[in-house]
């Protein structure tokens, strides 16, 4: 992935904010999941506390899917 990014500086050249193509940003936003309900999340949360303590019947068979 390729960010275009124009970095807004202060008037002693610091960093201060960052603007990126609004598409670009959607693209980040989808890889992080900030795009999902609390509903996916906590569905997410539930299987790393499946995976983590070996729930294995929490999961469903590839084949029988």
């Amino acid at each position: 992935m390729n960010i275009h990014k124009k970095i807004v500086v202060d008037e002693q050249g610091n960093p201060q904010e960052v603007i990126i193509p609004w598409d670009e940003f959607q693209e980040l936003a989808e890889i992080l999941g900030l795009d999902l309900d609390s509903e996916a999340l906590e569905d997410l949360r539930q299987s790393r506390e499946d995976r983590e303590s070996g729930k294995r019947d929490a999961y469903i068979d590839l084949d029988s899917i």
